[in-house]
């Protein structure tokens, strides 16, 4: 067995964290195993994608000498579920996740998927390199380095874009409406920043109002950082909680950052392979009553998604923006032997209104697309449209108080 398969999937996941009680040094055809028990029992699609599973226990039994054997046996198994967000990671690659979560990354900053066979940005991060060089959710790469993309597997896609601080990764882009254009960026050591103040395009806020941008939920900071603006911002009048092109990032993150806005009322169900539904329920432990207004589009996906399904179906928020992307899943992220990983999806998630919004999205309140045009002028129609209807909300609230 030579020849490595990798199955597509986004670089960041809405998922929870566990890990093997007893991690040790496997032999290949333990690893294998170690991956089928873990789908066996845990995966959320109890069919398997139609298929008998069982067929998979013995399918390479003998046959297995290497770990890159088992590598590859894994892949193909784990291919057969039509899944990209049940993934095996390799030590390198399950090394990088964490890192990831610990707040620090190697690249040029930007999350990529599969959509429909083409490799796509999902979101760059917050001053990142690929900020800052241009790039723009939804971007289609088309090359890396001169080599076409077609057909490539997300993390050899990943692999060819980072590397080493200081070094230079090209990406040939195509984008909707403009020519093809060649991006060639240098890369860095980038520090995940999970919230920020300052708006883009430096658009002007009113001061009784607290913007909060919210680049990813991956960081383990990110609900604190949050916790910490709403306890220094208690003279606001309202917030605006931007989540556009936010693709994600640990479930806890969501769960506690809506637990901090609601007084009560459901944040999100999860319904496993077994139809168990689990229920997630707001402590009373509201940090703030004041008006919210959140920003979402075609980049806000998981844990973004969770967060602003809470806030609309309890009533908490008026949504603004566009279409989110639409990714119901969560995912389990296990620690294998020998220092390997598995994101396994272990159960799909309802918003507060029991609705399954997978491959659906979060349709906004009031939709405003923000054109090339708008962009190009630095114009933020859609954050100006939410200084608007927060300002209507508050002006009801004061009138009604």
């Amino acid at each position: 067995m030579k020849k490595r398969f990798i199955t597509s999937s986004l670089i960041i996941l809405t998922a929870v964290l566990t890990t093997m009680s007893n991690v040790y040094s496997a032999t290949p055809a333990d690893l294998y195993d170690n991956v089928w028990n873990l789908v066996n029992k845990k995966y959320y699609d109890p069919s398997d994608n139609a298929q008998d599973w069982s067929k998979w226990r013995y399918r390479y039994e003998n046959k297995l000498k290497t770990k890159e054997d088992a590598y590859v046996a894994i892949e193909t198994m784990l291919a057969s579920l039509n899944d990209p967000y049940t993934r095996f990671l390799d030590p390198k690659e399950f090394s990088e996740e964490n890192q990831s979560i610990k707040g620090s990354l190697k690249g040029i900053g930007t999350q990529i998927g599969i959509r429909e066979g083409q490799l796509v940005i999902i979101a760059p991060l917050e001053d990142s390199p690929a900020e800052r060089a241009g790039l723009q959710a939804d971007d289609a790469i088309l090359e890396i380095n001169g080599e076409s993309t077609k057909g490539i597997a997300i993390d050899a896609a990943a692999d060819k874009i980072r590397g080493e601080k200081g070094t230079t990764v090209t990406l040939l882009i195509q984008r909707k409406g403009v020519p093809n254009k060649t991006y060639s960026i240098v890369r860095d050591e980038i520090e995940v920043k999970s919230v920020s103040t300052k708006p883009p395009f430096e658009t002007k806020i009113p001061e009784d109002i607290q913007y909060i941008r919210l680049s990813s939920f991956i960081s383990k900071n990110a609900a604190s950082e949050i916790e910490t603006i709403l306890n220094n911002s208690k003279d606001a009048k309202g917030y605006i909680i931007d989540l556009r092109s936010n693709p994600g990032g640990l479930l806890t993150n969501a769960i506690y950052i809506s637990d901090m806005l609601l007084r009560g009322g459901v944040i999100v169900s999860t319904v496993d392979r077994d139809s168990y539904k689990s229920t997630t329920r707001a402590r009373n432990q509201q940090l703030t009553d004041k008006p919210i207004v959140v920003l979402i589009n075609k980049g806000s996906a998981s844990a973004s998604e969770i967060l602003s399904g809470a806030l609309k179906d309890n009533h908490r928020a008026t949504i603004v923006g566009e279409q989110s992307f639409g990714k119901g899943l969560v995912q389990e992220i296990n620690k294998l032997p020998d220092e390997a990983g598995l994101n396994i999806t272990i159960q799909r998630y309802l918003t507060p209104s029991g609705t399954d919004i997978h491959k659906k999205g979060i349709t906004p309140d009031i939709v405003v697309e923000l054109t090339k045009e708008n962009a190009d002028k630095k114009d933020d129609i859609q954050l100006k449209k939410a200084i608007e209807v927060l300002e209507q909300m508050t002006c009801l609230v004061q009138k009604n108080g």
